[in-house]
């Protein structure tokens, strides 16, 4: 039998889209449960709070509770609170996370460091403007992610990754991420289960950001075919995920198969 204690779950594209539950979802982290394994949620969403994206899962018939997800908001929160004691922060996001940020005065002026959340509306040509501005003026930048991009009912929609490398090279500097795909939220996320990492099973959409960067501290990653998912990316990539299944509804019968093996 395969040594697993827990699974993993991204949230977006995996279990939900647009806050819609992907078929089998419910059933999946249910099945989960009743394998007695640990059950734990890593999102990179920035657009709501541990508790509200709680709210959203048991809503689509996912029973969470708040402390059980890790989200790129209070990893960002932990990671400046340590490298920058007392700093004022001011935050560019889409979404208010600042439940999340526990300890962080927010200010709108003046800032000892910038945290950038998610992208949306508010990544305007002056607000990315006034960031690099701050980088300029040698205040730290903090990104809660390197997402790239993430999957909506209507479509793809660009992520805060797709900013960063411009505005490092204008400003020389190397921007600070602290979620996926950190290495750091993943051991976060199996501390807070009370598993080892190589006894967890990391089920995401995005092949870099959640299998691949799991992969490396040891998770079992699978890749779902929903949300993000691309066969092309997939076939260029030089690196394989463990295991590749069509949707988290698939997720219970590759355990079962794991758990004889």
């Amino acid at each position: 039998m395969a040594d697993i204690e827990g699974v993993l779950f991204d949230i977006d594209g995996v279990l939900l889209t647009s806050w819609q539950p992907i078929e089998g979802a419910g059933a999946a982290v249910r099945d989960v449960r009743e394998r007695g394994l640990a059950c734990g949620f890593l999102t990179n969403t920035t657009s709501r709070s541990s508790e509200l994206i709680a709210r959203g899962l048991c809503d689509a018939g996912i029973a969470v509770e708040p402390d059980q997800i890790v989200t790129a908001a209070r990893l960002t929160a932990e990671y400046v609170r340590t490298t920058y004691p007392g700093a004022k922060a001011w935050l560019l996001s889409n979404g208010d996370v600042s439940s999340d940020l526990e300890g962080i005065e927010l200010v709108d002026k003046n800032p000892d460091v910038v945290i950038l959340g998610g992208a949306g509306p508010e990544f305007t040509h002056e607000a990315l403007s006034r960031v690099l501005e701050y980088l300029l003026d040698g205040v730290p930048v903090v990104a809660m992610h390197r997402g790239m991009m993430w999957e909506t009912a209507t479509g793809l929609r660009v992520d805060t990754g797709t900013y960063l490398p411009g505005l490092e090279e204008v400003a020389g500097v190397n921007i600070a991420a602290v979620g996926k795909p950190s290495l750091t939220g993943f051991l976060a996320a199996t501390e807070l289960m009370d598993v080892d990492p190589e006894a967890t099973v990391m089920v995401g959409d995005d092949l870099i950001g959640d299998v691949l960067s799991s992969q490396r501290v040891g998770l079992i990653g699978v890749l779902v075919r929903t949300g993000k998912f691309r066969q092309a990316v997939l076939e260029l990539a030089t690196q394989q995920p463990d295991y590749v299944i069509d949707s988290v509804a698939d997720l219970p019968a590759l355990l079962e198969t794991l758990l004889k093996s």
